[in-house]
């Protein structure tokens, strides 16, 4: 059995049905085709925050990963042009 794909658009969308309704998740879950465990999670994920905490859509989650790898890609970078100059304005004997 494959398993299924679902789009970040249709789980943030799910996940604001979720929300809306009055409905169990159980019964938002049937509704969409989807298993109540995975509907619940995706409440976890992109749910509203009970604190007031700021959400992030999975696009900004995708992109907040990338941003990442890329910030430690170019420190390394930059720390070993930082170890090059210093070997090359090293005074010789």
């Amino acid at each position: 059995m494959k398993k299924r794909q679902y789009t970040n658009e249709f789980k943030v969308e799910a996940v604001r049905l979720t929300e809306q309704s009055e409905e169990s998740i159980s019964q938002v879950a049937r509704e969409l085709g989807v298993a109540p465990n995975i509907l619940c999670r995706w409440v976890r994920e992109f749910g509203a925050k009970p604190d007031g905490a700021a959400t992030i859509t999975p696009n900004e989650h995708d992109e907040l990963i990338r941003l990442r790898r890329k910030l430690v890609r170019i420190t390394e970078e930059r720390d070993i042009l930082k170890k090059a100059i210093g070997i090359f304005t090293k005074e010789l004997p």
